[in-house]
């Protein structure tokens, strides 16, 4: 063979070994086992590659040779690569299975319990801006909620009260931090408010039981209010109303805002034109300051601040059954301040951290039928969590508190005081396992120490939520759940512990195209309730001896999509409840715990007027109330409570808000219980007086301006 044979046959096999190709086949599946369409298959850093077919399966051919690195991708899923060796003409590529990605858009949330009012949440029941249009609630975040399913409304008391429990059984909170006296200080059947303003709140989350072991020291319910991030831009805010004013101003740049508010507020003028059923000395009055910052960091953290100091009072007298003339007179004044500060970020890692510290303090003066009485209550809270996300299957959260509480009372003129201060201290832990899109776990452990009542408890906790159709889902909770008794009990007995419940809730809920349906069933159990013997006046001898039981239904239906231009919402609760508790000694339906209640709310918007109409009805079948007169307790019950209340908003310009409300329009004159005489009259009867309203209805004018160099915006803009 002479040499250019030779060079022809070497550069023949040459180009042979150039064009070979090597022949890849396999399928892919997912978790279950069942095929995947569409998949993408490639080498990864070149174009070879193939779409798999029906059945899962793939065929193609290369001719990359060596070590490869083989990419499997389709959406929804995470990408999984293969080390695979090319050195046969025909290769066999193991059976892949992808892994869904799991995230918070596709994922199935916990709705046992769980209300949210937010604009980032999927499974949010109300947004921040229902709570300020919501006729009837005046602008108060737990008017709003009452119109919730799992609420009652209490009328002369006007806090919130949840599924059978009482009003001190909800724990409330700003940024996680716990909130003390987070209502007006008031008198006896003088209904109070929230404190603080729905404006600086992004969003809401409610729970009706079964909630977060993150949270504890609340039977019945955690209400957690969450601040905004960062303001949107500089702005004046101005409120003119038919019962005081205010001013708002915010300044904002990129990284950092800062909102200072003031406001004052007397009821006198308005008393003056509206007829009012109590006896007024002086009528409601008070003012206050606020300072809301935010501070952006360099590394993506992120620093709040929120201070509010404000004093207030009022005076009038209040009626005795069985006595002539005015009765006896209350003198009201309050001081109050809450401070806060907390911060968070976020790593690469997985890791999210948060730190806050907050201190409420109280002080109410007091002047009852001439004897003067002072009331301090100082609480102080420091928090921290970290949050660790393994992937997107698991999540850990763990964190510390620990609480110190100072309460005294004071008799002025007789110098006697009582106090007590207290250290409590709490661990916890929850884990939320994603076993898939469809179902998702949740296990906590809530740990608490007293040093007061020389306690030391475990709360376990679990719930989950599984989605049976592509709109629904159905979610069960149960957990244990702990409180120490109010300040005016442990005043006089420091050592007494804790109460106990255990809650049990299935949820269902539907979703879709701006309707949201929820049905709940629950049990709630009560153990050592705190008794005494007396009245809530003057209590004595008292023990853990107390337990009960609460069972019911909530239905809510919310439907933005089938009417043009209207938003409603329906709540139906069914509350069967009854404990023994305080001075009874049998189990009777506590006096707050109506069995049946009814909400409905209706917004329209009329573009060509510029103007939502709004209006919200609820009822309750009335309240029970002991009867001296009657052998047994809580042997009575007063007529429904009913309410209609009429809302109509008007933008003239996009800067101006105008806003009246009627609340209660027909007057209705509902009654909550009847107080009665200590003593028998001359013919053995207990004389009698009702405990009703204020006034018959309530009426609000206001007139809200926002000055920016924006001309659209307005206060509707900050929620």
């Amino acid at each position: 063979m002479n040499p250019r044979q030779l060079l022809f046959i070497t550069f023949l096999l040459l180009q042979t070994q150039a064009f070979a190709q090597t022949s890849l086949h396999g399928q892919v599946l997912d978790e279950r086992g069942m095929p995947l369409p569409g998949a993408n298959v490639q080498i990864k850093g070149s174009y070879d590659g193939a779409t798999s077919e029906q059945d899962g399966s793939f065929q193609f051919e290369t001719s990359a040779t060596g070590s490869q690195v083989l990419v499997f991708k389709f959406l929804g899923f995470k990408t999984q690569e293969l080390s695979i060796s090319l050195d046969t003409n025909s290769l066999q590529i193991p059976l892949v299975k992808l892994i869904e990605e799991i995230t918070e858009m596709n994922s199935v949330t916990i709705t046992a319990g769980a209300m949210e009012a937010s604009d980032e949440k999927k499974s949010v029941v109300l947004r921040p801006l229902d709570i300020v249009t919501t006729s009837g609630a005046m602008g108060d975040i737990v008017g709003a909620l009452q119109t919730l399913p799992g609420t009652s409304t209490v009328g002369n008391d006007g806090r919130l009260f949840v599924r059978g429990g009482d009003a001190s059984e909800v724990g409330i909170y700003i940024d996680g931090l716990r909130v003390g006296n987070a209502y007006g200080s008031t008198t006896a059947n003088v209904p109070t408010r929230t404190r603080f303003n729905p404006n600086i709140f992004k969003g809401t989350f409610f729970s009706t039981g079964g909630y977060s072991a993150e949270y504890g020291q609340a039977l019945s319910s955690a209400l957690s209010l969450n601040t905004k991030d960062h303001s949107l831009r500089t702005q004046g805010d101005l409120s003119i109303m038919s019962v005081g004013g205010g001013y708002s101003q915010t300044l904002a740049n990129d990284n950092q805002s800062i909102s200072l508010t003031a406001n004052y507020f007397d009821l006198k003028p308005y008393q003056k034109l509206v007829k009012q059923d109590f006896d007024w000395e002086r009528a409601p009055y008070g003012w206050d300051v606020e300072l809301s910052a935010q501070q952006k960091l360099k590394k993506g953290g992120l620093v709040k601040v929120l201070a509010r100091t404000e004093a207030g009072g009022m005076q009038l007298w209040q009626a005795q059954p069985g006595e002539d003339g005015r009765g006896m007179f209350v003198n009201l004044h309050n001081k109050y301040s809450y401070a806060q500060s907390n911060w968070r970020n976020s790593y690469e890692n997985g890791w999210s951290l948060f730190g806050g510290l907050s201190v409420s303090s109280n002080k109410d003066d007091l002047i009852i039928d001439s004897i003067p009485l002072e009331r301090k209550n100082l609480l102080s809270h420091a928090k921290f969590t970290a949050i660790k996300d393994f992937s997107d299957r698991i999540s850990m959260k763990v964190g510390t508190e620990y609480f110190i509480h100072n309460y005294s009372e004071k008799l002025q003129l007789e110098k006697q005081e009582r106090s007590f201060e207290e250290g409590e201290t709490y661990l916890f832990t929850e884990w939320d396992w994603y076993l898939s899109k469809k179902l998702v776990l949740r296990g906590g452990l809530r740990a608490g120490n007293s040093q007061l009542a020389k306690q030391t408890w475990v709360d376990p906790r679990i719930s989950l939520a599984y989605q049976i159709s592509e709109f629904g889902q159905v979610s069960l909770a149960t957990g244990q759940y702990h409180q120490l008794p109010i300040e005016n009990f442990r005043v006089i007995d420091p050592s007494i512990g804790n109460s106990k419940s255990k809650h049990l809730i299935l949820n269902y809920q539907y979703q879709k195209d701006g309707i949201t349906f929820r049905a709940e069933t629950f049990y709630k159990s009560y153990e050592d309730l705190i008794t005494f013997k007396g009245n809530t006046n003057n209590p004595s001898q008292l023990q853990n001896a107390g337990s009960g039981y609460a069972r019911g239904l909530d239905v809510f239906l919310r439907d933005r999509n089938s009417i043009k231009n209207t938003d409603y919402w329906i709540s139906y609760s069914f509350v069967d409840s009854k404990r023994i508790y305080n001075q009874y000694e049998t189990k009777v339906q506590p006096d707050f715990a109506p069995k049946h209640n009814f909400s409905l709310v209706v917004k329209h918007f009329i573009p060509t007027l510029k103007s939502q109409l709004g209006t919200t009805y609820s009822f309750n079948d009335g309240y029970k109330y002991t009867d001296p007169n009657q052998s047994g307790e809580m042997n009575s019950k007063t007529k429904s409570y009913q309410s209609l209340s009429l809302s109509w908003s008007y933008l003239p310009k996009p800067n101006l808000i105008i806003h009246f409300a009627v609340q209660n329009v027909f007057g209705r004159e509902n009654i909550f219980g009847y107080s009665y005489a200590s003593k028998p009259n001359e013919q053995g009867v207990f004389e009698s007086l009702p405990t009703g309203q204020p006034a018959p209805r309530f009426l609000f004018l206001g007139i809200f301006l926002t000055l920016s160099k924006d001309k659209t915006a307005n206060n509707l803009n900050n929620l």
